[in-house]
């Protein structure tokens, strides 16, 4: 497996793009943030699920919290990697 960047890398990457050569890097920026904002609220929902699942409700009302089925919620959040 290998090793995901850091943000400091990301940012090292782009900042030695040399704007002569390429655009600069307000695009891929905005790419590299959008992600993080993607990654924090599937952990967020993920939280949100666990937290209604100890709290003892159904996965059929978290499907429909969701707005899928309750075997799908189950599918998606239920099962551990």
């Amino acid at each position: 497996m290998t090793e995901q960047p850091t943000r400091s890398d990301i940012d090292n990457f782009i900042d030695s793009i040399d704007p002569a050569t390429m655009r600069d890097g307000k695009h891929l920026r905005e790419i590299a943030a959008a992600r993080k904002a993607v990654e924090d609220s599937q952990a967020r929902l993920q939280q949100a699920v666990d937290q209604a699942r100890e709290a003892g409700d159904s996965w059929t009302a978290i499907g429909m919290a969701l707005r899928t089925s309750k075997q799908n919620a189950y599918r998606k959040f239920g099962q551990k990697q």
